[in-house]
Order: structure tokens, then C-alpha cells, then sequence
């Protein structure tokens, strides 16, 4: 049994009249690792952001080990390690520079920053400019900044985009090492295998909604949602047709 850490409550976010996120009930046990899958605009990363305290729900309440964001702010955000889609890096700085600035920020020493470097296998990279690596090895360095600070929760948007098949297999050894040492993971991706790889529990999302939830194991176990009646053949059926 899983002590809970994160707890969504009737969670809905609007933008423009229009709901994103609708009645969203959620809870996540410390150690668990979450994926939310879904179809563009399906509201993973709008949930991502109000987890991370970037973005505000209409209506309802989300804790993160008891700590709410209005309320206790900075104890909220001591709990989380997020990871964005996207960054816009500073030009000119090596992985080293950036992650050592980074782990500064947080009251961190270079040494950790290397460690983060080592895990992330982007101690190797010199003085090349993080702003002309490849995307994946972006995606590599964003990943590395919310492991900094060992948190008890990461929130990481779209990490596998860009990663090769060496560096997805990594990253599910990263993950599951983190749920290991009591991480709790949440995740977005569009790589199912992915997904039911790292993942203790996958969320398709639809307008904001969860549709099917199941373990890993039964992700593994029933593939028959991927075909045109299933679940996930809905989802995206839907788009192509």
C-alpha cells in the first residue's frame, strides 16, 4: 500500500469558456510512477502545469503531501521536480555550466550537478553549447534539472520527445530507479510502449477527461485497446477518419 502524496479534487481548469480539464479525481501513492496519455489537447500538460503551481485550476484543490499551493507555496514547491516540454537555453553555456547554475538555484553543489550530468549521459559534452545539442539531448538536460534536488515528486512534460531508442530505454531505467528510492513519477507521453514500460498506472485522457485507466501490467496484458473498438483506437480512430 502506497502512502498517498498527491491528491486532486474535483480539479477542472477553463480558458476562455472553454474546459480543458473537467471533474479531474486523482490520486497518486509516494513511489508510484503515472503516465497520462492522450491526443493533443487531451489536457496532460495543462495538468502537468497545475501540479507544478504554473498554472492555476477554475475550481477544486490539489495537495502534494498534504501542502497546497495558495495556502503554503514554497513548502508546495519544495516538493516538486518539473521537467517542461519545451526551454529556451541560454546561449553560449556548457550541460556543465547550465546544470551547476541551475543547482545554485537550488542550494546545490557542483558536485551533485556532475552526478545529474553522469545520469543523464551528458557529462561528456565539453564546452559545447547546450543551445546546439540535438533535441534529445535538451530533453536529457530538462530531465536532469528535476532530478537536481531529489524531490518526492517529478512532473515531466513529454521527456521522451526526441530521444533515440537507447536514451527511451534509459530514461525507463531512471524512472523506475527514482519509484525505488520513493519517487513518485507523472508523466506525459505519446510513446505507449513507453508507457507501459515505466509506468505502475496509465491514464488515457479525452477532453479533459480520463477515459481508461489501468496498470501497466494490464496495458501489457490488453492490447485489444489498441484496435478501431478499443479505447485508444477511439481516441485517435476518431482523428484519421
Amino acid at each position: 500500500m502506497h502512502e498517498q502524496l498527491v491528491q486532486l479534487t474535483e480539479v477542472h481548469k477553463k480558458i476562455k469558456n472553454q474546459t480543458i480539464v473537467e471533474a479531474l479525481n486523482l490520486q497518486v501513492g509516494q513511489g508510484q510512477v503515472v503516465a497520462l496519455c492522450g491526443e493533443n489537447g487531451a489536457g496532460k500538460s495543462t495538468i502537468l502545469r497545475m501540479l507544478a503551481g504554473i498554472s492555476q485550476p477554475t475550481g477544486g484543490s490539489i495537495a502534494i503531501r498534504g501542502f497546497h499551493w495558495k495556502e503554503q507555496r514554497k513548502h508546495y514547491a519544495d516538493q516538486i521536480g518539473y521537467m517542461p516540454d519545451d526551454y529556451h537555453f541560454s546561449a553560449g553555456l556548457s550541460a556543465s555550466e547550465t546544470m551547476t547554475f541551475w543547482a545554485k538555484l537550488k542550494g546545490l553543489s557542483k558536485k551533485r550537478a556532475e552526478e545529474v550530468l553522469a545520469d543523464v549521459g551528458l557529462d561528456h559534452t565539453g564546452r559545447k553549447p547546450v543551445s546546439s545539442f540535438s533535441k534529445g539531448m535538451r530533453q536529457r538536460m530538462l530531465f536532469g534539472q528535476a532530478l537536481l534536488a531529489r524531490p518526492p515528486l517529478l512532473l515531466l512534460d513529454e521527456p521522451t520527445n526526441g530521444l533515440d531508442p537507447y536514451w527511451m530505454d534509459s530514461f525507463v531505467q531512471l524512472v523506475r530507479k527514482s519509484a525505488d528510492d520513493g519517487q513518485t513519477v507523472i508523466f506525459s507521453t505519446h510513446q505507449l510502449h513507453v508507457a507501459g514500460r515505466a509506468a505502475d498506472r496509465i491514464l488515457f485522457l479525452r477532453g479533459g477527461v480520463i477515459e481508461w485507466e489501468g496498470t501497466g501490467k494490464e496495458w501489457g496484458d490488453h492490447s485489444a485497446i489498441l484496435e478501431p473498438g478499443g479505447i485508444f483506437g477511439k481516441m485517435y480512430g476518431e482523428g484519421k477518419r
